[in-house]
Protein backbone atom coordinates (compact mmCIF):
# COMPACT_ATOMS: atom_id res chain seq x y z
CA UNK A 1 0.00 0.00 0.00
CA UNK A 2 1.36 3.39 -1.01
CA UNK A 3 1.61 6.38 1.32
CA UNK A 4 -1.33 8.09 -0.39
CA UNK A 5 -3.55 5.02 -0.03
CA UNK A 6 -2.60 4.68 3.64
CA UNK A 7 -3.57 8.32 4.22
CA UNK A 8 -6.96 7.77 2.58
CA UNK A 9 -7.67 4.73 4.78
CA UNK A 10 -6.75 6.74 7.88
CA UNK A 11 -9.03 9.62 6.77
CA UNK A 12 -11.97 7.23 6.37
CA UNK A 13 -11.44 5.93 9.90
CA UNK A 14 -11.17 9.25 11.71
CA UNK A 15 -13.63 11.45 9.81
CA UNK A 16 -13.95 15.19 10.24
CA UNK A 17 -16.31 18.19 10.50
CA UNK A 18 -19.18 18.50 8.03
CA UNK A 19 -19.74 21.89 6.40
CA UNK A 20 -22.81 22.77 4.33
CA UNK A 21 -23.50 25.54 1.81
CA UNK A 22 -26.44 26.19 -0.47
CA UNK A 23 -30.20 26.29 -0.14
CA UNK A 24 -32.07 25.22 2.99
CA UNK A 25 -35.37 25.47 1.13
CA UNK A 26 -35.90 21.87 0.14
CA UNK A 27 -38.52 22.45 -2.56
CA UNK A 28 -37.23 21.75 -6.10
CA UNK A 29 -39.09 24.72 -7.56
CA UNK A 30 -37.56 27.15 -5.04
CA UNK A 31 -34.08 25.88 -5.87
CA UNK A 32 -34.49 26.38 -9.61
CA UNK A 33 -35.81 29.90 -9.07
CA UNK A 34 -33.02 30.70 -6.60
CA UNK A 35 -35.31 31.74 -3.74
CA UNK A 36 -33.98 34.76 -1.87
CA UNK A 37 -34.46 33.35 1.62
CA UNK A 38 -32.97 30.21 3.09
CA UNK A 39 -29.45 30.32 1.63
CA UNK A 40 -26.14 29.53 3.32
CA UNK A 41 -23.71 31.20 0.92
CA UNK A 42 -20.60 30.31 2.97
CA UNK A 43 -19.56 26.86 4.29
CA UNK A 44 -21.48 26.53 7.56
CA UNK A 45 -21.43 24.04 10.41
CA UNK A 46 -24.67 22.25 11.28
CA UNK A 47 -25.60 22.35 14.96
CA UNK A 48 -26.61 18.65 15.34
CA UNK A 49 -23.29 17.55 13.76
CA UNK A 50 -20.88 19.91 15.52
CA UNK A 51 -18.10 17.75 16.95
CA UNK A 52 -19.43 14.57 15.28
CA UNK A 53 -16.82 12.69 13.23
CA UNK A 54 -18.42 12.41 9.79
CA UNK A 55 -16.59 10.13 7.39
CA UNK A 56 -18.90 10.03 4.33
CA UNK A 57 -21.50 12.32 2.73
CA UNK A 58 -23.86 11.62 -0.15
CA UNK A 59 -26.49 13.39 -2.21
CA UNK A 60 -27.20 13.43 -5.95
CA UNK A 61 -27.45 15.81 -8.88
CA UNK A 62 -31.26 15.40 -8.76
CA UNK A 63 -31.49 15.22 -4.95
CA UNK A 64 -32.94 17.74 -2.51
CA UNK A 65 -31.97 15.65 0.52
CA UNK A 66 -28.68 14.73 2.19
CA UNK A 67 -27.06 11.69 3.83
CA UNK A 68 -24.12 11.72 6.25
CA UNK A 69 -22.37 8.74 7.89
CA UNK A 70 -20.23 9.00 11.02
CA UNK A 71 -17.28 6.84 12.04
CA UNK A 72 -19.56 4.71 14.26
CA UNK A 73 -21.72 3.77 11.26
CA UNK A 74 -24.73 5.92 12.20
CA UNK A 75 -26.75 7.32 9.29
CA UNK A 76 -28.07 10.92 9.39
CA UNK A 77 -30.59 12.22 6.84
CA UNK A 78 -32.32 15.55 6.31
CA UNK A 79 -34.04 17.56 3.59
CA UNK A 80 -37.02 16.92 1.34
CA UNK A 81 -39.12 13.91 2.37
CA UNK A 82 -42.36 13.86 0.39
CA UNK A 83 -41.68 10.26 -0.71
CA UNK A 84 -40.14 8.99 2.54
CA UNK A 85 -36.58 9.27 1.21
CA UNK A 86 -35.22 10.14 4.68
CA UNK A 87 -36.14 6.70 6.05
CA UNK A 88 -37.85 7.86 9.26
CA UNK A 89 -41.15 6.09 8.62
CA UNK A 90 -43.00 9.28 7.64
CA UNK A 91 -43.11 12.01 4.99
CA UNK A 92 -42.24 14.93 7.27
CA UNK A 93 -39.60 17.34 5.98
CA UNK A 94 -36.56 17.73 8.26
CA UNK A 95 -34.22 20.70 8.22
CA UNK A 96 -31.86 19.20 10.83
CA UNK A 97 -29.71 16.06 10.43
CA UNK A 98 -31.55 13.22 12.19
CA UNK A 99 -30.34 9.67 12.90
CA UNK A 100 -32.28 6.95 11.03
CA UNK A 101 -33.28 4.86 14.04
CA UNK A 102 -34.20 1.75 12.04
CA UNK A 103 -30.60 1.51 10.78
CA UNK A 104 -29.09 1.67 14.28
CA UNK A 105 -28.38 -2.07 14.36
CA UNK A 106 -26.19 -1.77 11.24
CA UNK A 107 -22.88 -0.07 10.61
CA UNK A 108 -23.45 1.95 7.42
CA UNK A 109 -20.34 2.57 5.31
CA UNK A 110 -21.70 3.80 1.94
CA UNK A 111 -24.79 5.63 0.69
CA UNK A 112 -26.32 7.17 -2.42
CA UNK A 113 -29.21 9.54 -3.10
CA UNK A 114 -31.61 9.75 -6.03
CA UNK A 115 -34.35 12.25 -6.76
CA UNK A 116 -36.67 10.75 -4.15
CA UNK A 117 -34.94 7.62 -2.83
CA UNK A 118 -31.90 6.66 -0.77
CA UNK A 119 -29.77 3.50 -0.77
CA UNK A 120 -27.23 2.52 1.92
CA UNK A 121 -24.64 -0.27 2.28
CA UNK A 122 -23.62 -1.93 5.56
CA UNK A 123 -20.24 -3.21 6.62
CA UNK A 124 -21.49 -6.79 6.10
CA UNK A 125 -22.30 -6.09 2.42
CA UNK A 126 -26.07 -5.77 2.92
CA UNK A 127 -27.93 -3.03 1.06
CA UNK A 128 -31.10 -1.30 2.27
CA UNK A 129 -33.21 1.39 0.61
CA UNK A 130 -36.11 3.71 1.30
CA UNK A 131 -38.17 6.34 -0.52
CA UNK A 132 -40.02 6.35 -3.83
CA UNK A 133 -40.30 2.96 -5.51
CA UNK A 134 -42.61 3.59 -8.47
CA UNK A 135 -39.98 2.40 -10.95
CA UNK A 136 -38.49 -0.32 -8.74
CA UNK A 137 -35.42 1.81 -7.95
CA UNK A 138 -35.21 0.41 -4.40
CA UNK A 139 -34.31 -3.02 -5.79
CA UNK A 140 -36.66 -4.82 -3.39
CA UNK A 141 -38.06 -7.07 -6.13
CA UNK A 142 -41.42 -5.33 -6.27
CA UNK A 143 -42.79 -1.91 -7.12
CA UNK A 144 -46.22 -2.60 -5.67
CA UNK A 145 -45.68 -0.14 -2.82
CA UNK A 146 -44.84 3.20 -4.42
CA UNK A 147 -43.54 4.68 -1.17
CA UNK A 148 -41.34 2.87 1.37
CA UNK A 149 -40.68 5.36 4.16
CA UNK A 150 -38.75 2.79 6.24
CA UNK A 151 -35.68 0.80 5.14
CA UNK A 152 -36.34 -2.34 3.06
CA UNK A 153 -33.80 -4.96 1.95
CA UNK A 154 -32.40 -4.84 -1.59
CA UNK A 155 -32.08 -8.16 -3.42
CA UNK A 156 -28.29 -7.99 -3.75
CA UNK A 157 -25.46 -9.56 -1.78
CA UNK A 158 -21.80 -8.81 -1.02
CA UNK A 159 -22.31 -5.15 -1.91
CA UNK A 160 -19.26 -2.89 -1.79
CA UNK A 161 -20.68 0.41 -3.07
CA UNK A 162 -23.78 2.06 -4.53
CA UNK A 163 -24.75 5.08 -6.63
CA UNK A 164 -28.14 6.53 -7.54
CA UNK A 165 -29.50 8.31 -10.59
CA UNK A 166 -32.78 10.20 -10.56
CA UNK A 167 -34.97 7.08 -10.64
CA UNK A 168 -32.53 4.16 -10.82
CA UNK A 169 -29.82 2.54 -8.69
CA UNK A 170 -26.47 0.89 -9.36
CA UNK A 171 -24.74 -1.53 -6.95
CA UNK A 172 -21.15 -2.79 -7.05
CA UNK A 173 -20.64 -6.31 -5.74
CA UNK A 174 -17.71 -8.59 -5.01
CA UNK A 175 -19.56 -11.54 -6.61
CA UNK A 176 -17.52 -12.87 -9.52
CA UNK A 177 -19.16 -12.25 -12.89
CA UNK A 178 -21.71 -9.86 -11.38
CA UNK A 179 -19.63 -6.93 -10.21
CA UNK A 180 -22.27 -4.38 -11.26
CA UNK A 181 -26.07 -4.61 -10.95
CA UNK A 182 -28.84 -2.13 -11.75
CA UNK A 183 -32.56 -1.64 -11.07
CA UNK A 184 -35.16 1.06 -11.65
CA UNK A 185 -36.33 3.19 -14.56
CA UNK A 186 -34.97 1.97 -17.95
CA UNK A 187 -36.22 4.74 -20.28
CA UNK A 188 -32.88 5.86 -21.76
CA UNK A 189 -31.00 2.59 -21.38
CA UNK A 190 -29.32 3.77 -18.15
CA UNK A 191 -29.66 0.27 -16.67
CA UNK A 192 -27.29 -1.10 -19.34
CA UNK A 193 -29.29 -4.19 -20.32
CA UNK A 194 -29.66 -3.42 -24.04
CA UNK A 195 -33.27 -2.24 -23.87
CA UNK A 196 -35.41 0.63 -22.63
CA UNK A 197 -38.35 -1.72 -21.86
CA UNK A 198 -40.65 0.48 -23.92
CA UNK A 199 -44.11 -0.73 -24.99
CA UNK A 200 -47.54 0.66 -25.89
CA UNK A 201 -49.90 0.97 -22.95
CA UNK A 202 -52.72 -0.55 -25.05
CA UNK A 203 -52.93 -2.30 -28.40
CA UNK A 204 -54.72 0.64 -30.04
CA UNK A 205 -52.90 3.35 -28.07
CA UNK A 206 -49.85 5.40 -29.05
CA UNK A 207 -49.01 6.15 -25.41
CA UNK A 208 -45.61 4.67 -24.48
CA UNK A 209 -44.89 3.06 -21.14
CA UNK A 210 -41.56 1.89 -19.71
CA UNK A 211 -41.63 -1.33 -17.74
CA UNK A 212 -39.93 -0.92 -14.38
CA UNK A 213 -37.18 -3.29 -13.30
CA UNK A 214 -37.59 -3.80 -9.53
CA UNK A 215 -35.15 -6.72 -9.20
CA UNK A 216 -31.40 -5.88 -9.40
CA UNK A 217 -29.88 -7.50 -12.46
CA UNK A 218 -26.21 -7.91 -13.40
CA UNK A 219 -25.09 -6.21 -16.63
CA UNK A 220 -24.26 -9.09 -18.95
CA UNK A 221 -21.82 -7.19 -21.21
CA UNK A 222 -19.63 -6.38 -18.18
CA UNK A 223 -19.66 -9.92 -16.76
CA UNK A 224 -16.01 -10.42 -17.68
CA UNK A 225 -14.89 -7.10 -16.16
CA UNK A 226 -14.46 -6.07 -12.55
CA UNK A 227 -16.05 -2.67 -12.01
CA UNK A 228 -14.43 -0.82 -9.11
CA UNK A 229 -16.00 2.67 -9.30
CA UNK A 230 -19.30 4.07 -10.51
CA UNK A 231 -21.14 7.40 -10.67
CA UNK A 232 -24.65 8.28 -11.84
CA UNK A 233 -26.09 11.37 -13.46
CA UNK A 234 -29.80 12.03 -13.78
CA UNK A 235 -30.18 9.42 -16.54
CA UNK A 236 -26.68 8.17 -17.36
CA UNK A 237 -23.96 6.07 -15.74
CA UNK A 238 -20.14 6.22 -15.69
CA UNK A 239 -18.10 3.21 -14.56
CA UNK A 240 -14.41 2.36 -14.18
CA UNK A 241 -12.96 -1.17 -14.27
CA UNK A 242 -9.85 -2.40 -12.47
CA UNK A 243 -7.73 -2.15 -15.64
CA UNK A 244 -8.49 1.56 -16.01
CA UNK A 245 -11.07 1.58 -18.82
CA UNK A 246 -14.05 3.95 -18.59
CA UNK A 247 -17.56 2.91 -19.68
CA UNK A 248 -20.63 5.13 -20.11
CA UNK A 249 -24.24 4.42 -21.05
CA UNK A 250 -27.72 5.91 -20.84
CA UNK A 251 -28.97 9.29 -22.04
CA UNK A 252 -26.56 10.83 -24.55
CA UNK A 253 -27.77 14.44 -24.75
CA UNK A 254 -25.13 17.23 -24.69
CA UNK A 255 -22.39 14.61 -25.27
CA UNK A 256 -22.39 13.54 -21.62
CA UNK A 257 -21.37 9.98 -22.60
CA UNK A 258 -18.16 11.17 -24.31
CA UNK A 259 -18.60 9.25 -27.59
CA UNK A 260 -18.53 12.29 -29.92
CA UNK A 261 -22.28 11.94 -30.57
CA UNK A 262 -25.53 12.46 -28.70
CA UNK A 263 -26.97 9.00 -29.24
CA UNK A 264 -28.39 7.10 -26.25
CA UNK A 265 -26.43 3.97 -25.33
CA UNK A 266 -28.39 0.98 -24.02
CA UNK A 267 -25.31 -1.07 -23.11
CA UNK A 268 -21.97 0.02 -21.61
CA UNK A 269 -19.66 1.50 -24.23
CA UNK A 270 -15.96 2.10 -23.65
CA UNK A 271 -14.86 5.75 -23.90
CA UNK A 272 -12.27 5.93 -26.67
CA UNK A 273 -10.12 8.66 -25.11
CA UNK A 274 -9.17 6.50 -22.11
CA UNK A 275 -7.48 3.59 -23.88
CA UNK A 276 -3.98 2.47 -24.79
CA UNK A 277 -1.59 4.94 -23.14
CA UNK A 278 -4.26 6.95 -21.34
CA UNK A 279 -5.95 4.41 -19.11
CA UNK A 280 -6.96 5.62 -15.66
CA UNK A 281 -4.82 4.86 -12.55
CA UNK A 282 -6.19 2.79 -9.62
CA UNK A 283 -6.82 5.91 -7.50
CA UNK A 284 -8.81 7.67 -10.25
CA UNK A 285 -12.06 9.45 -9.40
CA UNK A 286 -15.22 9.33 -11.54
CA UNK A 287 -18.12 11.74 -11.23
CA UNK A 288 -21.40 12.45 -13.02
CA UNK A 289 -23.49 15.60 -12.97
CA UNK A 290 -26.93 16.12 -14.37
CA UNK A 291 -25.68 16.88 -17.91
CA UNK A 292 -21.95 16.15 -17.75
CA UNK A 293 -19.31 13.66 -16.62
CA UNK A 294 -15.77 13.86 -15.23
CA UNK A 295 -12.81 11.73 -14.14
CA UNK A 296 -9.17 12.08 -13.15
CA UNK A 297 -6.54 10.48 -15.37
CA UNK A 298 -2.76 10.01 -15.09
CA UNK A 299 -0.99 12.68 -13.06
CA UNK A 300 -4.27 13.74 -11.51
CA UNK A 301 -5.38 15.60 -14.65
CA UNK A 302 -9.13 16.29 -14.62
CA UNK A 303 -11.10 15.47 -17.78
CA UNK A 304 -14.68 16.61 -18.38
CA UNK A 305 -17.29 16.18 -21.09
CA UNK A 306 -20.93 17.10 -21.75
CA UNK A 307 -22.58 20.45 -20.97
CA UNK A 308 -19.88 22.21 -18.95
CA UNK A 309 -21.16 25.80 -19.10
CA UNK A 310 -24.55 27.42 -19.59
CA UNK A 311 -23.25 29.14 -22.71
CA UNK A 312 -20.92 27.94 -25.43
CA UNK A 313 -20.44 24.60 -27.14
CA UNK A 314 -20.85 21.27 -25.41
CA UNK A 315 -17.82 19.01 -25.01
CA UNK A 316 -18.72 15.92 -27.04
CA UNK A 317 -15.67 13.97 -25.85
CA UNK A 318 -13.38 14.13 -22.77
CA UNK A 319 -11.10 17.17 -22.68
CA UNK A 320 -8.57 18.12 -19.98
CA UNK A 321 -9.54 21.03 -17.75
CA UNK A 322 -6.27 22.92 -17.89
CA UNK A 323 -7.18 25.25 -15.02
CA UNK A 324 -6.57 22.37 -12.61
CA UNK A 325 -3.39 20.97 -14.16
CA UNK A 326 -0.77 20.20 -11.53
CA UNK A 327 -3.24 19.94 -8.64
CA UNK A 328 -3.42 16.77 -6.55
CA UNK A 329 -7.16 16.05 -6.68
CA UNK A 330 -8.30 13.81 -3.82
CA UNK A 331 -12.09 14.05 -4.11
CA UNK A 332 -14.58 15.33 -6.66
CA UNK A 333 -18.36 15.51 -7.04
CA UNK A 334 -20.85 17.16 -9.38
CA UNK A 335 -24.30 18.55 -8.69
CA UNK A 336 -26.99 19.84 -11.01
CA UNK A 337 -24.63 22.26 -12.80
CA UNK A 338 -21.83 22.84 -10.29
CA UNK A 339 -18.69 21.01 -9.13
CA UNK A 340 -16.64 20.71 -5.93
CA UNK A 341 -13.05 19.47 -5.64
CA UNK A 342 -10.73 18.80 -2.71
CA UNK A 343 -7.11 19.36 -3.80
CA UNK A 344 -3.89 19.77 -1.78
CA UNK A 345 -4.76 22.20 1.05
CA UNK A 346 -7.57 23.90 -0.87
CA UNK A 347 -11.21 23.49 -1.75
CA UNK A 348 -12.19 24.49 -5.29
CA UNK A 349 -15.63 25.00 -6.82
CA UNK A 350 -17.17 26.32 -10.03
CA UNK A 351 -20.26 26.13 -12.21
CA UNK A 352 -23.70 27.65 -12.57
CA UNK A 353 -25.29 28.30 -9.16
CA UNK A 354 -28.37 30.04 -7.82
CA UNK A 355 -28.37 29.16 -4.15
CA UNK A 356 -24.87 29.85 -2.81
CA UNK A 357 -23.76 26.25 -3.32
CA UNK A 358 -20.29 27.34 -4.47
CA UNK A 359 -19.54 28.71 -0.99
CA UNK A 360 -17.92 31.98 -2.11
CA UNK A 361 -19.57 33.99 0.68
CA UNK A 362 -21.95 36.98 0.74
CA UNK A 363 -19.45 39.25 -1.03
CA UNK A 364 -18.39 36.64 -3.60
CA UNK A 365 -19.85 35.94 -7.00
CA UNK A 366 -22.86 33.67 -7.39
CA UNK A 367 -21.55 31.56 -10.30
CA UNK A 368 -18.13 30.96 -11.81
CA UNK A 369 -17.33 29.60 -15.26
CA UNK A 370 -13.79 28.68 -14.16
CA UNK A 371 -12.49 26.81 -11.08
CA UNK A 372 -12.00 29.11 -8.12
CA UNK A 373 -10.80 28.59 -4.54
CA UNK A 374 -13.26 28.75 -1.67
CA UNK A 375 -11.27 31.32 0.30
CA UNK A 376 -12.79 30.64 3.71
CA UNK A 377 -11.59 27.00 3.52
CA UNK A 378 -8.06 27.81 2.33
CA UNK A 379 -5.47 25.81 4.28
CA UNK A 380 -7.96 23.13 5.37
CA UNK A 381 -7.54 19.49 4.38
CA UNK A 382 -10.69 18.33 2.60
CA UNK A 383 -11.53 14.66 3.17
CA UNK A 384 -14.68 14.29 1.08
CA UNK A 385 -17.24 16.32 -0.89
CA UNK A 386 -20.79 15.77 -2.12
CA UNK A 387 -23.08 17.90 -4.32
CA UNK A 388 -26.83 17.93 -4.73
CA UNK A 389 -29.40 20.06 -6.53
CA UNK A 390 -28.59 23.48 -5.09
CA UNK A 391 -26.36 22.47 -2.17
CA UNK A 392 -22.86 21.17 -1.38
CA UNK A 393 -21.26 19.34 1.56
CA UNK A 394 -17.60 19.24 2.54
CA UNK A 395 -15.84 17.20 5.23
CA UNK A 396 -12.69 18.89 6.56
CA UNK A 397 -10.01 17.49 8.84
CA UNK A 398 -10.07 19.12 12.30
CA UNK A 399 -6.33 18.77 12.85
CA UNK A 400 -4.01 21.67 12.04
CA UNK A 401 -6.83 24.15 11.40
CA UNK A 402 -6.36 26.27 14.52
CA UNK A 403 -9.43 28.41 15.16
CA UNK A 404 -10.62 28.43 11.53
CA UNK A 405 -13.58 26.19 12.33
CA UNK A 406 -14.60 28.36 15.29
CA UNK A 407 -14.88 31.35 12.96
CA UNK A 408 -17.47 29.62 10.77
CA UNK A 409 -21.19 30.18 11.31
CA UNK A 410 -23.35 27.47 12.87
CA UNK A 411 -26.80 26.74 11.42
CA UNK A 412 -29.40 25.55 13.93
CA UNK A 413 -32.02 24.47 11.41
CA UNK A 414 -35.74 25.11 11.52
CA UNK A 415 -37.52 22.87 13.96
CA UNK A 416 -40.86 24.10 12.62
CA UNK A 417 -40.20 22.20 9.37
CA UNK A 418 -40.44 18.93 11.27
CA UNK A 419 -44.16 19.41 11.64
CA UNK A 420 -44.92 20.00 7.96
CA UNK A 421 -45.75 17.49 5.30
CA UNK A 422 -43.37 16.82 2.46
CA UNK A 423 -45.45 17.43 -0.73
CA UNK A 424 -44.38 20.63 -2.36
CA UNK A 425 -47.78 21.67 -3.61
CA UNK A 426 -47.73 24.27 -0.82
CA UNK A 427 -45.94 27.00 -2.72
CA UNK A 428 -46.33 30.73 -2.08
CA UNK A 429 -48.11 31.14 -5.46
CA UNK A 430 -50.75 28.57 -4.58
CA UNK A 431 -51.40 30.20 -1.20
CA UNK A 432 -51.81 33.60 -2.80
CA UNK A 433 -54.35 32.27 -5.30
CA UNK A 434 -56.34 30.55 -2.57
CA UNK A 435 -56.52 33.77 -0.57
CA UNK A 436 -57.78 35.66 -3.61
CA UNK A 437 -60.44 33.05 -4.24
CA UNK A 438 -61.51 33.17 -0.60
CA UNK A 439 -61.86 36.96 -0.65
CA UNK A 440 -63.74 37.15 -3.93
CA UNK A 441 -66.46 34.60 -3.29
CA UNK A 442 -68.33 36.70 -0.68
CA UNK A 443 -67.93 39.80 -2.88
CA UNK A 444 -69.63 38.04 -5.75
CA UNK A 445 -72.53 37.02 -3.52
CA UNK A 446 -72.92 40.64 -2.35
CA UNK A 447 -72.93 41.81 -5.96
CA UNK A 448 -75.71 39.39 -6.80
CA UNK A 449 -77.78 40.51 -3.76
CA UNK A 450 -77.51 44.23 -4.48
CA UNK A 451 -78.15 43.83 -8.18
CA UNK A 452 -81.44 42.07 -7.30
CA UNK A 453 -82.50 44.89 -4.95
CA UNK A 454 -81.72 47.79 -7.29
CA UNK A 455 -82.92 46.37 -10.61
CA UNK A 456 -85.61 43.70 -10.45
CA UNK A 457 -85.88 43.22 -14.17
CA UNK A 458 -85.76 39.94 -16.11
CA UNK A 459 -82.50 41.04 -17.69
CA UNK A 460 -80.82 41.53 -14.33
CA UNK A 461 -82.04 38.15 -13.15
CA UNK A 462 -80.65 36.53 -16.24
CA UNK A 463 -77.23 38.09 -15.63
CA UNK A 464 -77.25 36.92 -12.05
CA UNK A 465 -78.05 33.40 -13.15
CA UNK A 466 -75.15 33.47 -15.56
CA UNK A 467 -72.82 34.61 -12.82
CA UNK A 468 -74.11 31.95 -10.47
CA UNK A 469 -73.50 29.27 -13.05
CA UNK A 470 -70.03 30.44 -13.96
CA UNK A 471 -68.58 30.97 -10.50
CA UNK A 472 -67.92 27.25 -9.85
CA UNK A 473 -66.48 26.94 -13.37
CA UNK A 474 -63.94 29.62 -12.55
CA UNK A 475 -62.93 27.85 -9.36
CA UNK A 476 -62.51 24.65 -11.35
CA UNK A 477 -60.28 26.47 -13.77
CA UNK A 478 -58.16 27.71 -10.91
CA UNK A 479 -57.89 24.19 -9.54
CA UNK A 480 -56.94 22.74 -12.91
CA UNK A 481 -54.29 25.36 -13.46
CA UNK A 482 -52.54 24.25 -10.28
CA UNK A 483 -52.26 20.60 -11.31
CA UNK A 484 -49.20 20.84 -13.62
CA UNK A 485 -47.16 22.73 -11.04
CA UNK A 486 -48.11 20.29 -8.26
CA UNK A 487 -46.61 17.32 -10.09
CA UNK A 488 -43.17 19.06 -10.33
CA UNK A 489 -40.26 16.92 -11.43
CA UNK A 490 -41.30 13.51 -10.09
CA UNK A 491 -42.87 12.43 -13.38
CA UNK A 492 -40.11 13.99 -15.51
CA UNK A 493 -37.41 11.48 -16.26
CA UNK A 494 -34.63 13.90 -17.17
CA UNK A 495 -33.70 17.04 -15.23
CA UNK A 496 -32.04 18.94 -18.04
CA UNK A 497 -31.41 22.67 -18.18
CA UNK A 498 -33.88 23.69 -20.87
CA UNK A 499 -37.49 22.58 -20.89
CA UNK A 500 -37.59 21.01 -17.45
CA UNK A 501 -36.26 24.10 -15.73
CA UNK A 502 -39.16 26.07 -17.22
CA UNK A 503 -41.61 23.46 -15.94
CA UNK A 504 -40.11 23.51 -12.47
CA UNK A 505 -40.14 27.28 -12.34
CA UNK A 506 -43.91 27.11 -12.76
CA UNK A 507 -44.04 28.77 -16.18
CA UNK A 508 -46.56 26.24 -17.46
CA UNK A 509 -48.85 26.81 -14.50
CA UNK A 510 -48.57 30.60 -14.84
CA UNK A 511 -49.67 30.39 -18.46
CA UNK A 512 -52.67 28.25 -17.59
CA UNK A 513 -53.70 30.66 -14.84
CA UNK A 514 -53.49 33.55 -17.32
CA UNK A 515 -55.78 31.80 -19.78
CA UNK A 516 -58.23 30.93 -17.05
CA UNK A 517 -58.29 34.52 -15.85
CA UNK A 518 -58.98 35.79 -19.39
CA UNK A 519 -61.86 33.40 -19.92
CA UNK A 520 -63.47 34.22 -16.59
CA UNK A 521 -63.21 37.97 -17.31
CA UNK A 522 -64.77 37.63 -20.75
CA UNK A 523 -67.53 35.24 -19.72
CA UNK A 524 -68.53 37.07 -16.54
CA UNK A 525 -69.06 40.55 -18.01
CA UNK A 526 -72.52 40.84 -16.48
CA UNK A 527 -71.60 40.78 -12.79
CA UNK A 528 -67.94 39.76 -12.68
CA UNK A 529 -66.44 42.94 -14.11
CA UNK A 530 -63.21 43.97 -12.38
CA UNK A 531 -63.10 40.62 -10.69
CA UNK A 532 -59.32 40.32 -10.56
CA UNK A 533 -58.78 43.88 -9.35
CA UNK A 534 -57.82 44.70 -5.79
CA UNK A 535 -58.83 45.83 -3.24
CA UNK A 536 -62.18 44.01 -3.15
CA UNK A 537 -64.20 46.96 -1.72
CA UNK A 538 -63.39 49.23 -4.67
CA UNK A 539 -64.31 46.51 -7.11
CA UNK A 540 -67.57 45.95 -5.33
CA UNK A 541 -68.60 49.67 -5.48
CA UNK A 542 -67.73 50.11 -9.14
CA UNK A 543 -69.49 46.92 -10.21
CA UNK A 544 -72.67 47.92 -8.30
CA UNK A 545 -72.80 51.32 -9.93
CA UNK A 546 -72.40 49.92 -13.44
CA UNK A 547 -75.01 47.24 -12.95
CA UNK A 548 -77.68 49.65 -11.71
CA UNK A 549 -77.01 52.08 -14.56
CA UNK A 550 -77.30 49.34 -17.11
CA UNK A 551 -80.61 48.22 -15.60
CA UNK A 552 -82.11 51.73 -15.71
CA UNK A 553 -81.11 52.27 -19.32
CA UNK A 554 -82.67 49.03 -20.48
CA UNK A 555 -85.85 49.62 -18.49
CA UNK A 556 -86.48 53.05 -20.04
Amino acid sequence: MSTTEAEKVEEKKKGGELLFCGSTRWNIGDRHKGAVEGKLVSPTRLRPLVGVDIRFVASGCASCHCVALDVEGRCYTWGRNEKGQLGHGDTILRDRPTVVSELSKYKIIKAGGGRSHTVVVTEEGISLAFGWNKHGQLGSGSSRNEIESSPVSCLVSQVTNTACGADFTVWLSSVEGASILTAGHPQYGQLGHGTDNEFNSKVSSVKLVYEAQPRPRAIATLAGETIVKVACGTNHTVALDKIGYVYTWGFGGYGRLGHREQKDEWIPRRVGVFQKHNILPPDAIVSAGSVNSACTAGGGQLYMWGKIKNTGDDWMYPKPLMDLSGWNLRCLDSGYMHHFVGADASCISWGYANNGELGYGPEGQKSSANPKKVDILEGMHVISVACGMGHSMVIVDRTNVGDQLDQLDIYDGQTSCEGTEGPDAKTPVAKQNNKKAAVKTPDDSQKRKKSKDHAKTPVAKQNNKKAAVKTPDDSKKRKKSKDPSDSEAEENSDVDCGSNEEHLNGKDSVKSRGKGAKKSTLEGKGTGRGRDRTPANKTLQSSQGKTSKKGRRRKS
